[in-house]
């Protein structure tokens, strides 16, 4: 017998429609890419994007399409995804941070017929068109006044395109389970894969992430995604803020500590997110300057482990909570966050720390469990790590073009490539990624645990640790340091520093200085061109 319940598909647009008729006058603010604050709101956004849907379908654009953005967190950007889901085509965000021949290799992969661009990353449209024999049209995200000259024949600006139709469209139906989005892995090692989001996976998630003890947003907050939407979704709040009607501040392209600090001030922003590299520079801004952070609330860290000296300074000189939050771009992402249940809701101090170091525990629609290499599952004790492997309605069931198949068993359960354990009351620790972690005299190392407590260094700007070849103990620990600015500590202070907080085998058998430590286009520590940076290294007490 089946329940007497009506079929409502879980589609994407009807997140904006929800937004514009219940919360139309809720604001959207954006830094632009031109410069000046821009306010616009859920009503006008759904306008402008029945607009995108409608020109698209004009140009030829239809249900499957894949059609690139290469753009900031705007407004602008917010109305193109939706528009571009509502004909039921196919988002396909690209990373700027990517070496040119990389975005091609993708856009090609993808077979992109359509790229939205903003002014900054217009050069590099220029650079690679003729690598793109699948693309025929380039939206660049601006008006005929700011419209640059181009060498592309087939570039339109923003305003004028979608000024030539009037929004008077419908949004096409289609089965929830159709492709809405595509977003492709960094490619740390081979090929970046791709992963692709269906309607159902994107709302299910930004119900997830609704969540009280997930993001926890409401209608009466206002939210700041800094983590870009090329950064799976930002994260999913370009769904889950339209689906409660928060407010949104969209940072656009500049990301230093005083820019940050502006719109926090300025707009009044009770939460935002984004990798811990924004928040290094942001805390620096705050503490050259004396300012504070009168108005938020709450700051999600996740794409790389949270420093605890970072929770710490949020939370002790700003009266700020941090959620440290773990996920990927398979898991739409969020897979993990670090709000505390009443269990640890009275801890203070190095306790409180203690649990806020941990990635969080699953929230409802991920399932999650580690494994040995065997598969076989380990206990939740806080102690037994292993592979880290999850499940559910917005996690990946493959890639796209079939691409690492060797990742998804025949139970679906996606092995995440993280080695991590789970305590009792199921926070997750992540204690590396299981090609970085140490493996020494038999015994494993996690190279996350000794970066975040060498960054708690007052001298240390950013840490970075990797494992280096031995002739007794296969692999020991090598630690890479980034100095403060005037700032000269040396290799007897920082293990000094380290001594006593962690088993005596742990301690790295070295420190070297540096003065740059190599980053992917998401912002993580790029251990394999930081161990072929030191594939000739010796330690001298080998």
């Amino acid at each position: 017998m089946h329940g007497l319940m009506q079929e409502w598909p879980l589609l994407c647009h009807k997140i904006i429609d929800y937004a514009a008729s219940q919360h139309g006058k809720r604001e959207i603010i954006s830094r632009s890419v031109e410069g000046p604050i821009v306010r616009t709101n859920y009503a006008e956004a759904r306008a402008r994007a029945l607009k995108v849907a409608q020109r698209l379908e004009k140009n030829g654009f239809t249900l499957g399409d894949r059609i690139a953005t290469l753009a900031w967190n705007t407004a602008r950007h917010l109305e193109v995804w939706y528009g571009i889901m509502g004909i039921g085509a196919i988002y396909h965000t690209l990373n700027p941070r990517l070496f040119p021949e990389q975005i091609a290799w993708i856009m090609n992969h993808a077979e992109d017929r359509a790229i939205f661009v903003d002014l900054t990353f217009l050069p590099i449209v220029e650079a690679i068109a003729d690598k793109l024999p699948e693309l025929e049209l380039v939206i660049v995200l601006t008006d005929s006044a700011n419209m640059p000259a181009t060498r592309l024949t087939n570039a339109v600006a923003y305003e004028d395109w979608i000024g030539e139709v009037d929004g008077d469209f419908t949004w096409h139906s289609f089965d929830e389970k159709t492709a809405a989005g595509m977003c492709y892995t960094s490619g740390t090692t081979g090929d970046p894969k791709g992963v692709v989001y269906s309607h159902r996976s994107n709302v299910l998630h930004a119900l997830i992430s609704c969540q009280p003890d997930a993001l926890g947003i409401a209608s009466n907050q206002t939210i700041m995604p800094v983590v870009p939407m090329f950064h799976a979704n930002a994260w999913g709040i370009a769904h889950t803020a339209p689906m409660v009607g928060a407010t949104l501040v969209m940072p656009g392209g500049r990301m230093d500590g005083e820019a940050i600090y502006q719109l926090l001030d300025e707009e009044r922003v009770s939460m935002t997110a984004a990798v811990p590299t924004v928040w290094l520079m942001l805390l620096q801004y705050l503490e050259e300057t004396g300012k504070k952070l009168p108005h938020l609330n709450r700051v999600v860290i996740g794409g790389s482990a949270c420093p605890r000296s970072m929770t710490q300074k949020f939370q002790d000189n700003y009266g700020v909570d941090v959620v440290h939050a773990w996920g990927m771009t398979e898991l739409s992402p969020l897979g993990s966050l670090g709000t505390l249940k009443p269990e640890y809701a009275d801890l203070e101090g190095d306790a409180r720390l203690d649990i806020q170091e941990k990635q969080g525990y699953a929230p409802f629609g991920v399932e999650m469990k580690v494994t040995d290499d065997d598969n076989l599952s380990l206990p939740w004790d806080g102690k037994t790590f292993g592979r880290l492997k999850v499940r559910g309605p917005a996690v990946a069931a493959a890639y796209y073009g079939g691409d690492g198949v060797e990742q998804f068993d025949d139970e679906e359960w996606f092995d995440t490539g993280d080695v991590a354990h789970i305590d009792a009351e199921g926070y997750m620790q992540i204690t590396d990624r299981a090609k970085d972690v140490i493996k020494s005299g038999g015994v494993w190392i996690s190279s996350i645990d000794l970066e975040n407590l060498a960054v708690g260094h007052p001298d240390v700007a950013e840490a970075a640790v990797i494992g280096i070849s031995h002739p007794k103990w296969d692999e020991r620990p090598l630690l890479v340091i980034i100095p403060k600015p005037d700032r000269q500590p040396t290799r007897e202070q920082i293990l000094e520093f380290m001594d006593g907080k962690i088993a005596k085998w742990w301690m790295p058998d070295d420190v070297v200085f540096v003065d740059e430590i190599p980053h992917t286009a998401t912002g993580k520590i790029q251990k394999i061109t930081l161990r072929e940076q030191f594939k000739e290294y010796r330690f001298p007490t080998a």
